[in-house]
């Protein structure tokens, strides 16, 4: 009981510790600003295989399997796997990590997916239930717009709102046992899903946005700090316009986020020399800026304290075609620098 915090907060009392992340990313991601940051680029986005959906699997275990040998351990050691992706069924996951032979937990917060797999991981380390357990989220820019929108032969335009699905996968390593690592989760702020009535599938920064402003301001207020508590405020995917309508709504709060607040999708791409619109997308897009730009950041010590808040829209074939708004939800995972 001790650790619950305000009406939807964690704060551990013993954090877990990042003991290593493993970031494998799309030829498209290595040509922008991150490219040189990623452990691999696949310079083949078919990976080798047959389809799409199978590529994303290759890329899911690949990313596991680096972030395993990173930590230094032994599949073996893992207590539970958490791990999803934007596939129906989760197919990418439980297709590419069934060799792991890890307890697993598959995951579907759409593109808030990799801050949900560490909220309950950290969650089961926290609690006593877990010394070890890998946290993970990927997408795939052809296998999302097969599922989501059009056949890529079908060469449809895009309009200037809509993102570019990250081809790309995150992995971490979280203990309970060890104290030194890339950074300590030092609390969590789960979200609740926010419906605001947006409807375009081509702008989910926007349908997204309230529901990282909801995140951010539960967390402030269940920790009872102001946004200049962190030193970054991160969100997953919202992109330009998504962006705009956060800080929209933290300054009617009172709140300037402009200096503080940096978006995954906006770091990932190159908007001047990519032609990705309003930005990156999809649940590799915040998972691998996590593991490739975020961690090293928190680890040497630039940024002591993080709000990693990664953000989904929770639409699906179904609910689109049958005219339905957009959900959205969004998960905080606090972030901290471990002094020597």
């Amino acid at each position: 009981m001790g650790q619950m915090k305000g009406k939807a907060s964690i704060e551990f009392e013993h954090p877990p510790v990042i003991i290593s992340a493993g970031s494998v990313a799309g030829k498209k991601e290595g040509e922008g600003p991150l490219g040189q940051l990623f452990d691999k680029v696949e310079q083949d986005d078919m990976l080798g295989k047959d389809n799409w959906e199978q590529a994303e699997s290759a890329m899911q275990k690949e990313t596991a399997e680096l972030a395993i040998a990173k930590a230094g351990i032994q599949k073996g050691d893992l207590r539970y796997m958490f791990a999803g992706d934007l596939l129906g069924q989760l197919i990418a996951t439980s297709f590419g990590t069934v060799d792991l032979e890890v307890p697993f937990f598959g995951l579907f917060g759409a593109c808030s997916t990799m801050g949900e797999a560490m909220g309950l991981g950290a969650m089961a380390v926290g609690a006593g239930y877990a010394d070890t357990v890998l946290s993970m989220a990927s997408s795939h820019f052809a296998t999302a717009e097969k599922q989501f929108r059009f056949p890529l032969a079908y060469g449809n335009q895009r309009p200037m709102s809509a993102s570019w699905t990250v081809t790309g996968c995150g992995a971490v390593v979280m203990s309970g046992t060890r104290k030194e690592g890339l950074a300590r989760i030092r609390g969590i702020t789960t979200g609740r899903m926010v419906d605001l009535g947006a409807k375009d599938s081509m702008n989910m920064g926007a349908a997204m946005a309230p529901a990282a402003f909801h995140t951010i301001e539960q967390n402030l207020e269940d920790f009872g700090v102001s946004e200049s508590w962190y030193d970054k405020i991160i969100t997953g995917d919202l992109g330009e316009i998504g962006r705009t309508v956060l800080l929209d709504f933290m300054r009617e709060k009172g709140r300037d986020l402009r200096e503080l607040h940096m978006d995954c999708g906006m770091e990932i791409f190159d908007k001047e020399k990519q032609d990705t619109h309003a930005g990156g997308s999809g649940c590799g897009c915040a998972a691998v800026t996590l593991c490739s730009y975020i961690l090293p950041k928190i680890q040497d010590g630039t940024w002591k304290r993080v709000l990693f808040v990664p953000t989904g829209a929770l639409l699906s074939t179904v609910s689109f075609n049958e005219g339905q708004s957009i959900p959205s939800i969004a998960h905080g995972v606090i972030l901290e620098h471990i002094e020597a």
